[in-house]
């Protein structure tokens, strides 16, 4: 993986799925709204915007009354060659996914959201790269999941 932090903007760059993994701790409860999504069959690409929380810049305990920051990021999944939904309507242009994680294998990379919905891009290889842009913004809201669930903060 490639990657550089300059101001504390994030720029990434993921090709296998050790990358992925990294990637998707990093987008880790990113809000993603539908119309920020689209799939570019005729460039073999799939983009996105995610509203990042900016987990590397957070403590590793939840505090009382801090102030968090969320930043806009633009990712992109090149040498997509198809792109799957399950429990996904993408006519709700207004609807929000509030993304778990990244899963990746040599043929596909499943983003997999809150409520059960998942977006499967089926790839001729790993090819992403992911990018902070804008400023960040304030936020008091930390994202927790119950741990009982067998998710992880």
């Amino acid at each position: 993986m490639s990657d550089m932090v300059s101001g504390g903007e994030v720029k990434l760059a993921a090709t296998d799925q050790e990358d992925i993994a990294v990637l998707s701790a990093l987008l880790q409860d990113s809000v993603i709204p539908i119309s920020e999504m689209i799939y570019l069959a005729a460039e073999s690409r799939f983009a996105l915007v995610a509203n990042r929380f900016r987990w590397e810049d957070a403590s590793a305990e939840k505090i009382s009354g801090q102030i968090y920051e969320r930043v806009c990021c633009g990712v992109t999944f090149d040498r997509v060659t198809a792109v799957r939904r399950r429990n996904f309507d993408q006519a709700q242009r207004g609807q929000m996914f509030d993304l778990l994680a990244l899963e990746a294998t040599n043929a596909y990379v499943d983003l997999v959201f809150a409520g059960g919905a998942t977006i499967r891009l089926e790839v001729e290889k790993i090819q992403c790269h992911a990018e902070d842009f804008g400023d960040p913004w304030p936020t008091q809201w930390r994202p927790e999941h119950d741990l009982s669930e067998g998710s992880a903060t």
